[in-house]
């Protein structure tokens, strides 16, 4: 396992940008990346992931067109790219990593994002 802690989160007007960053204490090169998303009173839901070589994404129907996950495996880092956020985007958001999306055995603790109308 590796321990990850997410950076980059903020408060921003409907419609900016954010980019957050999730570090990794060690490689990342076999893991798939995720990261998730809880608002107060709500669920944990899926946002986005990425496979271990990059090639493959796939977002949830809520977020597609708008956010963009990345990973530089060499500074074993992902990110995940933020724009024309909604007031509706705002939660604490986790990065997680794992051999696969349904076993996914590292979280980090999260970071906030607020969206403001």
């Amino acid at each position: 396992q590796v321990q990850l802690v997410e950076s980059g989160g903020g408060l921003v007007q409907a419609g900016g940008s954010l980019r957050l960053s999730c570090a990794a204490s060690g490689r990342i090169n076999s893991y798939v990346m995720a990261w998730f998303r809880q608002a107060q009173g709500k669920e944990r839901e899926f946002v986005a992931r990425i496979s271990w070589g990059g090639s493959s994404e796939y977002y949830a129907d809520s977020v597609k067109g708008r956010f963009t996950i990345s990973r530089e495996n060499a500074k074993s880092t992902v990110y995940l790219q933020m724009n024309s956020l909604k007031p509706e985007d705002t939660a604490v958001y986790y990065c997680a990593a794992g051999a696969t999306i349904v076993s996914l055995t590292s979280w980090g603790q999260g970071t906030q994002v607020t969206v403001s109308s």
